[in-house]
């Protein structure tokens, strides 16, 4: 199964990796930290793995609009 990479705010899938799963050698290649893992890579029922990024487009409005930084959930 592909490690699917979506977008944490607007949940748009931005691509995937065709590997099995996510090991330590594709956490240390991408120096991810046991408290990054934790909170952005997400393990499903199926044995699927999706990591949570931002796409273009939120990091966009972001950067216009710092506050939204604050906010969980910021589109509804």
């Amino acid at each position: 199964m592909p490690i699917h990479y979506k977008c944490r705010h607007c949940e748009t899938e931005i691509g995937q990796l065709p590997l099995d799963s996510i090991d330590e050698q594709f956490l240390q290649k991408n120096n991810i930290t046991p408290e990054e893992q934790e909170l952005y890579i997400v393990h499903g029922v199926e044995g699927d793995y999706t990591v949570q990024c931002i796409c273009e487009d939120c990091q966009s409005s972001l950067q216009k609009f710092p506050n939204y930084y604050a906010l969980k959930k910021w589109i509804q």
